[in-house]
């Protein structure tokens, strides 16, 4: 089983107008945005109370996305901590879709990849999950079931 893609990479930032129109500005487009709250995102994360909005800007080919995310709760946590958490600001989570979830979990776990909550699913659209991956990165996987 191999990576099908690279789906996009999340920062978290205090000020998402503002995020929004630098990547504006860079010539990326806002593809959309949303309010990200429930059980699903709490256990996708490993956090408690997520509410979060996000903005989705695109590059202009369509092949490369950032997902700007402003979290509202938990709080933001500084990037002090070795291993921050997801909700830390400026910090660099990369997603990518995988045809096999539960493989490359158990591939990525023997490189010492840990799950940062479960494996959960959203709606009938995907499964996903959080691993923390070499030097403290953040690695989510996405798997589409719908």
């Amino acid at each position: 089983m191999t990576v099908q893609r690279m789906d996009n990479v999340a920062i978290v930032v205090d000020d998402l107008d503002a995020a929004v129109a630098f990547f504006t500005e860079l010539g990326m487009e806002l593809e959309g945005e949303a309010r990200i709250e429930g059980l699903f995102a709490d256990r996708t994360v490993g956090l408690d109370g997520v509410r979060s909005d996000i903005a989705v800007m695109r590059t202009p080919d369509g092949h490369s996305k950032l997902e700007l995310t402003k979290y509202h709760s938990p709080a933001v946590s500084d990037a002090e901590p070795r291993n921050p958490p997801p909700n830390t600001l400026g910090l660099h989570r990369v997603m990518f879709a995988v045809d096999d979830i539960d493989d490359t979990i158990a591939r990525l776990g023997a490189h010492g990849a840990e799950l940062l909550g479960e494996v959960t699913r959203y709606e009938s659209i995907f499964r996903l999950c959080y691993l923390r991956g070499p030097a403290g990165i953040i690695v989510a996987l996405a798997e589409q079931i719908g």
